[in-house]
């Protein structure tokens, strides 16, 4: 599982005794999570309005912010493609999986300095995940640009022989050149047309040269044959071709732009491997092994896993924040709260939140209503507002939708 519940309870005569009470309830006696404490520095608390207005806008920001590090870890098995299965050692926050980032979590002093507001603190990780999902979707538009680039080539030398390209098929002594009267036609033919074509392409117009058919490539459907004629008799046998269900392809043999072709697939093969791999070739004069593997220098990869990292701690700074500031609305001043972090199993889920409501429920009676499932009122769905008599929010780290 790795689904966490980070909740708060008031201290009692000390946050260690709170500690001590959720460690004997849900662990000692019946194991039903594994459990951390989550430390939270002394925040500046301000004023009741401003606190009752920022828990509003750390909701939406706790959304906001959730939302990034998911299109950033997804981009990642998106650009990864076949490696998928790395993706998620890639996925690390401050050098460290995500799992151990949360349960050893500590405030980033450097970059959210609590000397500051706490509003202030939140427009510091907005202003920061926001340009974080800009550059996102300027990089994910070129990257996506140079794919799709990449694809529209690679189709042209597969498929069909009606439309793919024929650049690595033909060669020079394939076509009559250099000739003012006479042209090299290629034409596509139905594998269960080809004694048709024998029979007939020479009669198929005036002066086709006899004999002049030659079968170069086949795939699993056609055949491409050549055929030469005199350049008067082209529109005419292309009429009758095409009554014959003959193709032919529109090809005017030019070594410049065959080569200017082959030259641009390889560029942009090479420009989409350099964002994300690098090549390694080692074996001896007659094997050669070439070893594809992501490399943390390819420059999307890398600004990925940056920026990923920067997200999914700004995410983990928001639920403290989140949770300093209902604690200190819920429970009041001074502050006197311990913040605790319940990894449960799914067998455990149901039970857990039994065992913290039967321990907390004194806090707040109105959520008894909440709490109990069992009541199914049509047209309320009381049990999804994940409301209970302590301060808690989910930290889900399974971020990935893999189709």
């Amino acid at each position: 599982m790795t689904e966490f519940w980070l909740i708060s309870a008031p201290g009692e005569k000390t946050c260690q005794q709170t500690w001590d009470k959720m460690m004997v309830a849900t662990t000692r006696n019946n194991n039903l999570s594994t459990n951390h404490k989550f430390n939270i520095p002394d925040l500046k608390v301000g004023t009741l309005d401003v606190l009752v207005g920022l828990s509003d806008e750390l909701a939406k920001l706790d959304s906001f912010v959730e939302s990034v590090v998911r299109k950033v870890a997804q981009y990642m098995a998106d650009v990864l493609e076949d490696s998928r299965d790395k993706v998620q050692e890639n996925l690390l926050a401050n050098g460290v999986d995500l799992v151990t980032y949360i349960t050893r979590f500590q405030w980033d002093m450097a970059k959210y300095p609590i000397k500051q507001s706490l509003k202030n603190i939140s427009e510091i990780i907005s202003k920061q995940v926001t340009q974080i999902d800009n550059d996102l979707k300027g990089r994910a538009s070129a990257y996506n640009n140079l794919k799709g680039n990449l694809q529209n080539l690679e189709r042209k030398n597969v498929g069909s022989l009606l439309t793919r390209s024929l650049a690595d098929i033909v060669r020079k002594e394939d076509f009559v050149l250099d000739s003012e009267y006479l042209v090299t036609l290629l034409v596509v033919v139905p594998k269960t047309s080809y004694a048709d074509w024998e029979r007939t392409y020479e009669t198929l117009a005036e002066m086709v040269v006899p004999r002049s058919s030659r079968k170069i490539f086949e795939d699993q459907e056609s055949g491409l044959f050549t055929v030469t004629l005199f350049r008067k008799a082209v529109d005419d046998f292309r009429h009758k071709a095409r009554e014959n269900k003959f193709t032919i392809r529109e090809f005017q043999y030019n070594e410049e732009e065959m080569k200017a072709d082959k030259e641009e697939m390889t560029r942009l093969s090479t420009d989409k491997k350099k964002q994300f791999v690098s090549m390694l070739e080692k074996g001896d004069s007659n094997t050669k092994t070439v070893l594809i593997h992501f490399s943390l220098q390819g420059p999307l990869v890398r600004w990925l896993k940056v920026n990923f990292s920067e997200a999914f701690i700004a995410w983990i700074h928001i639920k403290a924040l989140r949770v300093f500031v209902e604690s200190v609305l819920r429970y009041g001043l001074p502050v006197n709260f311990q913040a605790m972090l319940l990894q449960p199993s799914k067998k455990t889920m149901k039970k857990l939140r039994e065992v913290l409501y039967e321990l907390y429920k004194h806090l707040d009676s109105s959520a008894a209503a909440i709490i109990d499932a069992s009541m199914d009122i049509p047209g309320l769905n009381l049990n999804q507002q994940e409301y209970y008599p302590y301060v808690y929010y989910k930290i889900d780290c399974n971020l990935l939708d893999f189709k």
